[in-house]
């Protein structure tokens, strides 16, 4: 199981724009439909083991912020074609069956990860109501195979701060997870240091 870090983009980075659809629901979501709102940008898959080991604590943290006022949006940038698991139609089916509340948005171009510099599944980004970025970095400490309990108490503690008028604190540890899954087109070789 490779393990990728996030790439930690850069503390008060405006957050790119978007406007994707959702797997479940086939309505579109944009950056702009949660203007004046803090929001929760997260990149997840369907197959990867790190994403199913937090699927469950990720629905609940969802339903728990979006009741208070946060923007939430998942997104897989995964190559579908040659991952078929991470494919529109088995994101739909995820989303019923984890429950999910947010859009699960498909990220055809990986146009969006890119511009997010997203590295690996999963992958967190919060950001302020003026859409700056305030938190990027882990879940929780729980990984596959640990004996860590999966809380969400680092998303969760960074979230809390943006609805308290705070500013999460600057220590900030990398998500773990899958690479994302780049389409191949070999002009972009920054994308492709983990092919695993």
């Amino acid at each position: 199981m490779a393990r990728t870090p996030s790439t930690m983009l850069d503390l008060g980075t405006e957050a790119p724009d978007f406007e994707l659809e959702c797997a479940a629901t086939g309505k579109v979501a944009r950056r702009g439909d949660f203007a004046g709102k803090p929001l929760l940008v997260m990149f997840l898959c369907n197959h990867c083991p790190f994403v199913k080991h937090v699927a469950d604590e990720l629905a609940t943290l969802g339903r728990d912020y979006q009741g208070r006022g946060v923007g939430v949006v998942a997104i897989s940038s995964n190559d579908a074609a040659n991952y078929p698991d991470d494919a529109p139609a088995k994101m739909r089916e995820e989303a019923e069956s984890r429950g999910y509340t947010f859009a699960y948005c498909h990220d055809e171009s990986q146009g969006v990860a890119k511009a997010y510099k997203a590295a690996c599944t999963p992958d967190f980004y919060v950001f302020d109501s003026a859409h700056k970025l305030v938190y990027r970095g882990q879940l929780d400490d729980a990984r596959p195979g640990s004996p860590e309990p999966v809380t969400g108490k680092d998303l969760r503690a960074a979230l809390d701060a943006v609805l308290a008028g705070k500013t999460p604190s600057e220590d900030q540890r990398p998500s773990i997870g899958c690479n994302i899954k780049w389409k191949k087109s070999g002009n972009e070789p920054g994308y492709f240091l983990n092919p695993a």
